[in-house]
């Protein structure tokens, strides 16, 4: 090729650099060397093109599809296994969950939590094996400050079914951009009945650690499920797990 064509490839490729082709698109354009046309347009204005993601749309990494198909694979194997819980079944996972995530306080029954599911597996537990008065029933917000505490407070009353008039002061936390960066939109929940004989009865059976086959000493909600003397009828009793409270 001749000196002409070299002088019409460099001012094509200096048109094609003004468009924002990046070097290695121009060289396979004009089947030149990419040392040739960064030569040409060194001197041109490059401003870079925006990612295309498919008219605005992203589309989720194939990685992460396979990890939320498998997350729900695992929910429904595990819903299948569980299956219905019985009364005593019922009782014995309220117990765990709340010897697990409970507050000890001596004075009051509490759970709090960010999953709202895990909030109304313990009211609906609560509800069913103790005489429950709901004006006793306590909620306390942990939100960020930035977030919606009037649509954080709406969400948690509608998933404890305590009312917001009986929520005490929130906690806004001053969030630390260099700790973490996901917040939860509704913060957490505590849920926390006032009642010393309810605290004290709450720990339930406590399983042996030298026992293989799970036998236990019985004390407390345990006691007053195997003696009927659970009030079923009581206002703000649920009559099923997970029931919506009334």
């Amino acid at each position: 090729m001749g000196y002409r064509g070299k002088v019409e490839e460099r001012a094509r490729a200096r048109e094609l650099r003004a468009l924002s082709w990046t070097l290695k698109q121009v060289a396979a354009e004009l089947g030149v060397a990419k040392s040739s046309v960064s030569t040409w347009v060194r001197d041109v204005e490059f401003v870079p093109k925006p990612r295309n993601r498919g008219n605005g749309v992203t589309r989720p990494h194939p990685a992460h599809l396979a990890k939320l198909a498998e997350i729900e694979e695992m929910n429904h194997s595990g819903a299948e296994q569980i299956g219905e819980l019985t009364e005593k079944e019922f009782l014995v996972a309220g117990t765990a969950l709340y010897v697990g995530e409970g507050t000890k306080s001596g004075q009051s029954l509490s759970v709090a939590n960010t999953d709202p599911e895990v909030i109304r597996f313990f009211m609906a537990w609560a509800r069913r094996f103790f005489e429950i008065d709901k004006s006793r029933w306590r909620g306390m917000l942990y939100l960020h400050d930035g977030l919606d505490l009037e649509a954080a407070a709406a969400h948690w009353a509608a998933v404890a079914g305590i009312p917001p008039g009986q929520f005490t002061k929130p906690y806004r936390a001053v969030p630390d951009v260099g700790i973490r960066h996901n917040k939860h939109e509704f913060g957490c929940f505590t849920a926390r009945y006032t009642s010393t004989r309810v605290a004290r009865a709450a720990p339930g059976p406590v399983p042996r650690p030298d026992s293989v086959e799970g036998s236990s000493r019985h004390s407390g909600v345990a006691q007053l499920a195997e003696q009927s003397a659970v009030n079923r009828f009581v206002v703000g009793s649920s009559p099923t797990p997970g029931a919506t409270p009334p």
